[in-house]
């Protein structure tokens, strides 16, 4: 069975920092293109950052310099690293890994 488990969301103020994790379970995690998205109420889902297997990476502008993007391969882990937090980030996270999804995490920041 496939599954992809995020944790590490929360309610933080703005400025701080975040790291969340992504387990996944059931599919070749080494071999797969993985990313993390984000939605926030009444918007679009949105690719904030993605890496392939060989480890390129990839962000939204919005993000680059503030969150960085990882995986774990021995871990079946992909990681998103979140600095200096803002208002704007605040959304319910996706990780997503050879076209499956987890269910999702919320961030929400505060001013």
């Amino acid at each position: 069975q496939v599954q992809l488990v995020e944790s590490g969301g929360g309610s933080v103020q703005a400025g701080a920092s975040l790291k969340l994790s992504c387990a996944a379970s059931g599919i070749i995690f080494r071999n797969c293109v993985a990313a993390w998205y984000r939605q926030a109420p009444e918007k679009e889902r949105e690719l904030v950052s993605s890496i392939s297997s060989a480890g390129t990476t990839r962000y939204v502008d919005s993000v680059k310099g503030r969150f960085s993007i990882s995986r774990d391969n021995a871990k079946n882990t992909l990681y998103l690293q979140m600095n200096s937090l803002k208002t704007e980030d605040t959304a319910v996270y996706y990780c997503t890994a050879c076209m499956r999804w987890g269910q999702g995490t919320q961030v929400t920041v505060s001013s």
